[in-house]
């Protein structure tokens, strides 16, 4: 029994997460729907990305808001390299990059969701 509310528990989180795309794969997406590329960039052991993840990026609405709006990509610093030749300083630091592949907005850190709502509202 426990293990079948684990893995209807992990089904229904999944099902609202944020699907995340690769770099690549969100350029190619870029192209036929016009969104912006908002890139999550964070590091494995950094509890204010864990935070974020968990407390704002994994809620039903927010993911939903976000898919709405943008085409996310998760960059893990520990593990990959960051495109277009971005510098980051800290763990989260979210970049939102445009069809011609310029940075539009930087947000760096972590939020609650009514900030991180008003922060990305008006980017388009």
């Amino acid at each position: 029994m426990n293990k079948l509310v684990t893995i209807l528990l992990i089904t229904f989180t999944s099902l609202f997460s944020l699907e995340y795309h690769t770099y690549k794969d969100a350029l190619k997406l870029q192209k036929t729907n016009h969104k912006p590329i908002m890139i999550d960039v964070i590091r494995d052991d950094c509890h204010y990305c864990i935070d974020m993840e968990n407390n704002v990026l994994n809620d039903p609405q927010m993911s939903k808001y976000l898919t709405k709006k943008f085409i996310p990509v998760k960059i893990n610093l520990d593990k990959e390299k960051l495109p277009l030749d971005l510098e980051v300083y800290f763990t989260p630091t979210f970049f939102f990059v445009n069809s011609k592949q310029e940075i539009i907005k930087k947000i760096p850190g972590s939020w609650n969701i009514k900030d991180f709502t008003d922060l990305t509202k008006n980017i388009k």
